[in-house]
């Protein structure tokens, strides 16, 4: 059996320290900057942002949801609390927060470029 761990997500972006400051901001990640990109530390993975430059061949983000990777998810606690902080901050929310099963609450923020982002809680107290 293979045995593997996260080490990162690649994002694209036409402006990646737009990008990297929303995840340092909203998110609270750690901006780390690299030689050819910048990169934020965030839910113990990296996020690896490039530049995207026009003409460069790189495809307009599609819209959600469309087949292939369609979200990343991080765990939060207290979820509806986080929600309401994201929304001083003028987050746009495609799902507002919800128990979609016994034990879990989540929600949908959409992200720079288009990015989907699930928050989710798992917790007995959302029965």
């Amino acid at each position: 059996m293979l045995n593997v761990t996260w080490d990162h997500i690649h994002l694209r972006s036409p402006d990646p320290e737009a990008t990297a400051n929303w995840l340092h901001d909203v998110l609270g990640g750690e901006i780390v900057r690299n030689a050819g990109r910048i990169d934020v530390k965030l839910g113990g993975a990296s996020v690896f942002i490039a530049k995207v430059e026009p003409g460069d061949g790189v495809n307009a983000p599609p819209l959600t949801p469309y087949q292939g990777l369609d979200h990343f998810g991080l765990t939060v606690k207290d979820i509806d609390a986080v929600a309401a902080e994201l929304k001083t901050k003028g987050v746009t929310f495609t799902t507002e927060p919800t128990t979609i099963r016994p034990g879990v609450r989540i929600c949908f923020i959409r992200g720079p470029e288009g990015i989907s982002i699930e928050l989710l809680e798992r917790d007995k107290k959302y029965a």
